[in-house]
């Protein structure tokens, strides 16, 4: 049931804001009834004007006199599609979208530009740099160690390097050495062991930035876990019977949408590195929840009349929260994202931080907003939640196994 329904979702037509170009510090979120029309934008594909060296400034562009040019890393991600929607709107930006296979979905979202880019294919990495003054980076944590090759190369290509006004980095807090003085071999709650390896990794692919040469052109967004990641891998269970499972039982957490990460970065890249640059930002949901309320505010969520347009078999479910060993998780995902989960069991991420208000101006979506509000791409979370889109993780798949072999 769920599989059908994901599938029936995904050939839906994605929702789209109405063409337009609103400051995106200003936005206003609203809560989603009927979709809005799309909205386009004519995008113009870098992919065949031939290779570039790393240091060719003279490579061709659209970008016009005097514009900045971003490179979005992982565009049509979870932070990255709203960071394309959000900065297209923006004067004095051309946004290239960096993607290895969705250049026409990027494109809809307001992508001036495309590009293939590949962390794992060095060849593509000079042409889509081309010219780039800025760089929104995203990185999947199983590519980590391409992420760090990948910034030494910037690092050692002078044009590309010096080019950089501002780099902003998503992220996330908890093993950061040049803000905090946390010691990889001390964990939070347990003894005689380090730091998750994910949240080390998460610090490493900052400050491979710093040893670039880029400290004061850096911006880090660092977020806590986020909520569309709660319960993508359990629409099975909630079709079948109306329950999930979570190791995090009655630990409450400031999850995070994806939205807010995205907001806060393009705020960040328009207001610029001269008051952000070498700053760090903890970024956090506007309040901490359980699984049981996790659970209560899906309920209500799938009572509107939203739930019944974007996820018709879900719609008027009601959702309980059933409790899971963590034992049984790791035989699910693996020892490396088990490791992590027990920093999101013992109170680590529980605190609200203040940082998107103070970048923003305003306070952070909660869970029910998230699920219920459209972001800048034109999705809501419980649309997204009840699609294909954002599926990264598979149940009896370790998609880290082999982190623990990445060197810095």
């Amino acid at each position: 049931m769920a599989s059908a329904l994901r599938s029936a979702l995904a050939a839906a037509a994605p929702l789209r804001f109405l063409r337009g170009r609103p400051d995106a510090r200003a936005l206003t979120r609203r809560a989603v009834v009927h979709a809005t029309p799309r909205w386009s934008c004519f995008a113009t594909s870098i992919a065949n004007q031939g290779s570039a060296s790393p240091d060719d400034g003279d490579a061709p562009s659209t970008s016009g006199g005097g514009k900045k040019i971003v490179l979005v890393t992982g565009a049509t991600g979870r932070v990255g599609k709203e960071v394309v929607a959000r900065l297209a709107r923006e004067d004095g930006f051309v946004v290239r979208a960096a993607t290895r296979d969705k250049a026409e979905y990027a494109t809809s979202l307001g992508a001036h530009e495309t590009t293939p880019f590949d962390l794992e294919d060095r060849s593509t990495w000079g042409p889509a740099m081309a010219g780039v003054t800025h760089l929104f980076s995203s990185t999947q944590d199983k590519f980590v160690a391409q992420h760090l090759e990948f910034v030494k190369w910037i690092g050692e290509s002078p044009e590309v390097q010096s080019r950089l006004e501002h780099v902003v980095r998503i992220s996330c807090f908890g093993a950061d050495t040049n803000t905090n003085a946390y010691d990889p071999e001390v964990h939070a709650s347990r003894a005689n062991t380090g730091i998750p390896l994910m949240l080390q990794h998460y610090w490493w692919a900052e400050a491979c930035f710093v040893d670039a040469g880029l400290q004061h052109k850096l911006t880090s967004i660092r977020g806590n876990f986020y909520m569309n990641h709660l319960l993508k891998n359990e629409l099975d269970a909630i079709a079948a019977r109306g329950a999930f499972s979570s190791p995090l039982g009655a630990c409450k957490n400031s999850f995070v949408s994806c939205n807010d990460m995205g907001e806060a970065a393009v705020a960040v890249l328009v207001q610029g590195a001269g008051r952000h640059g070498d700053k760090y930002y903890d970024v956090t949901g506007s309040q901490s929840t359980s699984m049981e309320e996790v659970a209560a505010i899906l309920t209500r969520a799938l009572a509107t009349p939203l739930a019944r347009e974007v996820a018709p078999g879900a719609a008027g479910r009601t959702v309980t929260y059933e409790a899971q060993d963590l034992v049984a998780f790791e035989e699910d995902f693996g020892a490396t994202r088990a490791e992590f989960f027990e920093y999101l069991r013992n109170g680590f991420y529980t605190r609200c931080s203040p940082d998107f208000y103070n970048i923003t101006g305003k306070k952070p979506l909660t869970y029910f907003e998230y699920l219920t509000t459209q972001g800048a791409a034109g999705d809501t979370g419980l649309a997204e939640l009840f699609s294909a889109q954002g599926a990264i993780f598979t149940k009896g798949v370790d998609e880290f196994k082999d982190l623990k072999n990445v060197q810095k």
